[in-house]
């Protein structure tokens, strides 16, 4: 790989005598991995089941590489049960470190990657604001939430001072994982070579000194926002915190958790983490974990939606059997749409939304059709009638190419919606009638 000279002379000045490992490095293919996606299953049970050669992630409890496999294309996958993320890259979001009942914001969060595993830890308690300005990268954002059945989630695409003049010293965690040069992907992605020659780190700077400081106004006090970035530039990250410090005096740099062979950031700035790929089994990566000075007042009660649900919608909900569920929800009905909501999201309605909470089902004169969401967010005894498949049945890769089944050896409770599982977790619905199964799964995310 030919790497630009500017490049090199300037990570020769930040590296010393570390330079030379540092070129050496990219010789070495980079490492893949997946993250288990711990809403549904325990990191350690899902070692035992993986179809996958799986080998830890060290500095990441739920993290694992694999080589020479496509874990894209396996049932698993489909149900959810991990994500596939660059070692580095899982990085921000475990640091990040949110907990059930907390108010986060990924302000830049398409693909998912990271708002995916934000949304995991706070185990459907709180919420999780995920935006990225861009409609279309939002709408795999939304996907990738809903496939890893987040349910308390609002997915937005709008300028950042939007959010901040509807959203002030709202969030309790933010993670601001900043558009950048990419010097960090050379390896992994050598188009971003090209990219960084045309836009370099003096044009991201400036966006990235914009996005801190909106994004420090939207924490609340005492609350804690992680700053990252997949380039080595000095001048877009130190000198990217240097100029939150200057202009957002409250704000205060914590030490952010460190593993053996992290580096610490320069210019004085310990308390940051650098990853460099001749160090670490992944690729280049910066952070820096921030506080805001004060204590912060007890919230309000009220989201501001509810409305009364239609029968067929209440007859289908009821039959979801675990009786927390529902458990401080209000529900909200956008024209035959029915979503449920946490009963004190606070969410203002002035933003142009994606998703608004956990997308229930679509009202339809007289019935009901539950969503692919819903389907994902379950478990599945938590509906009353389900079928699961085994990994190595057949019909689960025809169920997930939208084929009709054949169920007639499954000896199903009832007639009527069924929910569709692999293995003990939901791929999506199906309607039984007789031994004959009407494929529900839904038609955008099919195999192909």
């Amino acid at each position: 790989m030919t790497l630009p000279i500017a490049f090199e002379r300037e990570m020769k000045r930040l590296l010393g005598n570390d330079f030379q490992d540092f070129l050496d490095s990219y010789d070495h293919q980079p490492n893949s991995g997946l993250r288990v996606n711990t809403r549904k299953i325990a990191a350690k049970y899902f070692e035992k089941i993986s179809p996958f050669s799986i080998e830890p992630v060290e500095w990441i409890p739920n993290g694992y590489t694999y080589q020479n496999e496509i874990p894209s294309k396996d049932p698993y996958y489909y149900a959810g049960l991990y994500y596939l993320q660059e070692p580095s890259a899982m990085t921000p979001a475990d640091r990040l470190a949110p907990v059930p009942g907390d108010f986060v914001l990924d302000l830049c969060a398409a693909p998912g990657g990271k708002a995916t595993e934000l949304g995991a830890r706070l185990q459907g308690e709180g919420i999780l604001v995920a935006n990225d300005i861009s409609n279309s990268r939002a709408k795999a954002l939304l996907k990738n939430l809903e496939l890893m059945g987040i349910p308390n989630i609002y997915v937005t695409s709008e300028e950042p001072e939007k959010l901040v003049s509807q959203l002030p010293e709202f969030f309790d965690k933010i993670l601001v994982d900043a558009p950048c040069s990419g010097e960090g992907m050379f390896r992994k992605d050598p188009k971003m070579i090209s990219y960084w020659e045309s836009q370099g780190p003096e044009y991201y700077s400036l966006i990235q000194q914009k996005l801190i400081c909106q994004a420090a106004d939207m924490l609340r006090p005492g609350g804690r926002l992680l700053y990252s970035t997949c380039t080595f530039s000095e001048l877009e990250n130190e000198g990217t915190i240097n100029w939150l410090l200057k202009n957002r005096p409250e704000m205060h740099l914590v030490s952010c958790p460190f593993y053996e062979g992290f580096s610490s950031g320069y210019g004085g700035y310990s308390e940051c983490v650098r990853i460099f790929p001749h160090k670490m089994a992944g690729e280049g990566h910066f952070m820096a974990l921030l506080e805001k000075d004060g204590s912060a007042s007890k919230r309000k009660e009220g989201s501001g939606y509810s409305c009364k649900i239609p029968a067929p919608a209440q007859e289908f909900l009821d039959g979801c059997s675990s009786s927390d569920i529902w458990k401080d929800k209000v529900f909200y009905l956008q024209e035959d749409r029915l979503y449920a909501l946490g009963k004190s999201d606070l969410m203002p309605k002035k933003l142009r939304y994606l998703r608004t909470g956990l997308f229930l089902g679509t009202c339809r004169k007289n019935r009901f059709e539950p969503s692919q969401a819903l389907a994902m967010a379950l478990q599945m005894d938590q509906y009353q009638s389900s079928l699961s498949f085994s990994r190595d049945d057949e019909r689960v890769l025809r169920y997930l190419k939208g084929e009709t089944l054949d169920v007639s050896d499954k000896n199903a409770k009832k007639n009527g919606w069924q929910l569709i599982g692999v293995d003990g977790y939901p791929l999506g619905w199906g309607k039984l009638s007789g031994g004959s199964l009407k494929n529900k799964y839904y038609a955008g995310w099919r195999w192909q």
